[in-house]
């Protein structure tokens, strides 16, 4: 008689930054005895340690993190190239491991490993470029009233704030002649586990207390300093993100020292915001504060029974 197939679970763990999800993780990671997976689109990359708060060795207690320092900042990475590294290895860690930790605040790189990433068309350099420098002179407008004309599906759910998301589905528009929306799945992929999603938050204004205080001490730790380091690689992806655009700014002699901090600090408590604004639409996720352990292991229990 063949023995039953034994169920395996991905436990993602998503939140705004600076909620606390790193100590959460590890403290569940010891308890079940297993790894963590980041999906902070930022950590994967060796030179953005501060910007990012990259979890050191100490805070990381002996748990085996993946995808932390896994890439340089001079190769191309994104979100499909990271939905199918992160199912090669979860196959080789379910050998091992019954359920495996996902984490991170980059909504896009969480829905890349749950339900696949849409198959999009090649964008060319020039497009990309033309976008770039009209977003650089003119702000997201003229890009949102494209937008609208070309594909008014995805106007209406798109995040009219996050100048990434809306640059990405002009140039698909463009590059393709057909809507961003008509290249968007439908049909969620099989996947070789079950997802155990929970969502961590604080009341807004521990939040945003915690999210000026990360700031400060990234200050302390030498934040300046990483920028000076990558400025040459200013205009990748993952430098278009807050904590860095604002050094460079500051670096370029834009703003001044006092108005950098201010900037930092709300621009990051609004980064936040978006964080949970991505995430609350996923009805799926379970809420805590990250201090509910005993509810959150109770949680996790009962949704693997």
């Amino acid at each position: 008689m063949d023995k039953p197939v034994k169920l395996k679970y991905l436990l993602v763990v998503v939140g705004p930054t600076a909620v606390g999800k790193t100590d959460l993780c590890v403290q569940l990671a010891k308890h079940f005895k297993t790894v963590i997976l980041s999906a902070d689109s930022r950590q994967f990359y060796k030179e953005m340690s501060i910007g990012t708060a990259k979890p050191s060795l100490e805070e990381q207690q002996g748990v085996p993190h993946y995808f932390v320092d896994s890439h340089s900042i001079s190769q191309e990475y994104n979100a499909g190239a990271y939905e199918q590294d992160v199912l090669h290895l979860l196959e080789k860690l379910y050998q091992e491991h019954d359920l495996v930790i996902l984490t991170g605040g980059s909504g896009l790189y969480v829905r890349a490993v749950l339900d696949g990433m849409d198959d999009m068309p090649d964008v060319s350099l020039e497009i990309r470029q033309q976008l770039s420098d009209l977003y650089e002179q003119q702000g997201l407008a003229p890009l949102l009233e494209q937008l609208q004309q070309l594909d008014p599906a995805y106007y209406q759910q798109v995040d009219h704030s996050n100048p990434q998301r809306v640059i990405r589905a002009l140039e698909v528009c463009l590059a393709s002649g057909q809507p961003y929306s008509s290249f968007r799945k439908q049909e969620r992929p099989e996947r070789p586990f079950r997802s155990i999603k929970i969502g961590l938050n604080r009341d807004r204004q521990e939040l945003y207390q915690r999210i000026d205080l990360r700031m400060d001490q990234m200050l302390q730790q030498g934040l300046v300093e990483e920028a000076q380091a990558l400025y040459p690689y200013r205009h990748h992806n993952a430098l278009q993100t807050v904590g860095y655009k604002e050094i460079f700014d500051f670096l370029d002699g834009t703003t001044d020292w006092e108005e950098t901090v201010r900037l930092l600090k709300r621009n990051s408590r609004r980064y936040a915001k978006r964080q949970l604004t991505w995430f609350n639409k996923t009805p799926e996720y379970a809420w805590f504060h990250p201090e509910q352990w005993q509810e959150i292991l109770t949680f996790i229990d009962q949704a693997r029974q």
